[in-house]
């Protein structure tokens, strides 16, 4: 008896696996296609007046400094494009600003230095914003780990970002370029969380391009930064050692949400050759402090961050 079933058995499992899993995917696929119908297409048509309201509003604003720009090297007529496109997202998507643009020194090397958030897209917001409206590129410090990517090496040569060591740094201020980074980092982008701490650790490598290059150094600061895209609470631990192993971004991100981002620009650090790299670093921590205390709602909560679209809610 026990040999007959043996025998069986395979046969009875086949038919599981050929007709049973087919039948019910088949019926799942039925019983989900009403939802599929009713939300994915709705999706497309959200996305392809989205798409409409992005090219209005490159068209409509940036016309005249696209057309002028393609009599330049196919670079320069690049960054233009990139950075409208850029500029429409972030008006439309987060209804982005800049607020104090005057507090950058004008025909200087600045270094700015800003608070990194799960995904810098305030960075590349206001990239573009300060490119389109005064023509001045500003320079990037990213992880190595980027440049292991396919199709970085082009964003990376036409948009200037770099590696990034003090020598480099120090050399791009000195040729008389803007340049920004965040001393926080990847670990400060996946390891910070709605209370907005700095997490610097002892980075002071921006502090000696400052010093070497005798510039004034901008703090940057994004409200609502860490409400548009945050990176999962659980399983911190892990991600850690695995960052601590890797230098490798592994926590996951989620969001994308569209919620108000404005980017403060904070009054320049003039250069002072009497103080420490030590020093300097404790300076320009308290001034970015003193931004996010100032213009962040502390925690950060995505509903009111949603809510600044319509109505200043910080407080």
């Amino acid at each position: 008896m026990f040999s007959i079933i043996s025998n069986i058995w395979p046969m009875i499992e086949d038919v599981i696996v050929e007709y049973i899993d087919l039948d019910f995917t088949l019926w799942l696929t039925w019983l989900l296609m009403p939802l599929l119908i009713t939300f994915l297409l709705p999706l497309v048509i959200a996305l392809l007046l989205y798409s409409t309201s992005l090219i209005l509003y490159v068209y409509k604003l940036h016309r005249v400094r696209l057309r002028n720009a393609y009599g330049t090297p196919w670079q320069n007529a690049a960054r233009y494009a990139v950075a409208a496109i850029w500029d429409a997202h972030g008006w439309i998507w987060h209804g982005y600003e800049v607020v104090g643009l005057e507090n950058i020194p004008q025909d200087k090397p600045v270094l700015f230095i800003y608070y990194h958030g799960a995904i810098p897209i305030d960075l590349y917001y206001f990239i573009s914003k300060v490119f389109l409206f005064n023509s001045k590129l500003i320079h990037t410090v990213a992880d190595r780990f980027l440049f292991k990517l396919p199709g970085w090496s082009i964003i990376s040569d036409v948009l200037k970002v770099i590696p990034g060591t003090v020598q480099t740094c120090s050399a791009i201020l000195k040729e008389g370029n803007m340049l920004a980074i965040s001393p926080g980092g990847v670990y400060e982008a996946q390891f910070g969380d709605s209370y907005y701490k700095l997490m610097w650790q002892k980075r002071m490598g921006f502090a000696k391009v400052a010093l070497d290059a005798k510039v004034s150094i901008v703090p940057l600061f994004t409200k609502n930064i860490r409400e548009a895209f945050r990176t999962v609470s659980w399983g911190r631990r892990l991600w850690l050692r695995m960052y601590a192993k890797t230098k490798f971004p592994f926590a996951p991100i989620y969001g994308g949400f569209p919620v108000k981002l404005v980017t403060y620009v904070g009054e320049p650090i003039p250069y002072d050759g009497t103080l420490t790299p030590e020093e300097l670093q404790q300076k320009v921590a308290d001034s970015l402090r003193d931004l996010i205390e100032q213009h962040q709602r502390i925690p950060g909560n995505i509903t009111w961050g949603l809510m600044d679209r319509i109505y200043n809610t910080k407080r």
